[in-house]
């Protein structure tokens, strides 16, 4: 049964975590998906990939693509995948009990300068943890990530 880890940003934007967390998940040997709620904000995402630090290129692809089963990392703007790893949800991308428990680890990453993914952050742990689902709270107070909630 997997746990679903919170990852509050304040000290550094998506585009910088995301791709440190995928480089730790990859590390523990999981398939990662990342699934955000907006197709354009996707390839946004998958324009900040590429053009990443090049000693640490993250092979990806954005779903609906012939070779989407052999992505290490598949990118998508929808709920229509098993996940079989690290499921990453950003923008508030919807996230339930039973992919927290199918899947090896789920990171939700919010913007916590913006009061709305806030928000939207505190619902999701509210039902994840109500269904059951053993959650974690990180945040980066300091410019480091600290475990600051946890909830079996």
């Amino acid at each position: 049964m997997g746990a679903a880890y919170f990852y509050h940003l304040t000290a550094a934007p998506l585009e910088q975590t995301l791709p440190m967390l995928i480089g730790k998940a990859q590390g523990a040997g999981w398939r990662v998906v990342v699934r955000g709620r907006d197709a354009a904000r996707i390839v946004w995402l998958d324009e900040k990939l590429w053009a990443g630090d090049p000693t640490s290129f993250l092979p990806h692809g954005i779903a609906g693509g012939d070779h989407d089963a052999d992505q290490p990392v598949l990118l998508r703007a929808d709920t229509q995948t098993v996940i079989d790893g690290c499921l990453m949800a950003v923008d508030g991308a919807e996230v339930t009990a039973g992919e927290v428990a199918a899947c090896e680890r789920v990171c939700i990453l919010f913007d916590g300068l913006d009061g709305n993914a806030l928000a939207r952050a505190r619902e999701q742990w509210k039902a994840l943890t109500d269904a059951g689902a053993p959650a974690q709270y990180w945040s980066q107070e300091g410019g480091r990530w600290e475990m600051k909630a946890e909830k079996a």
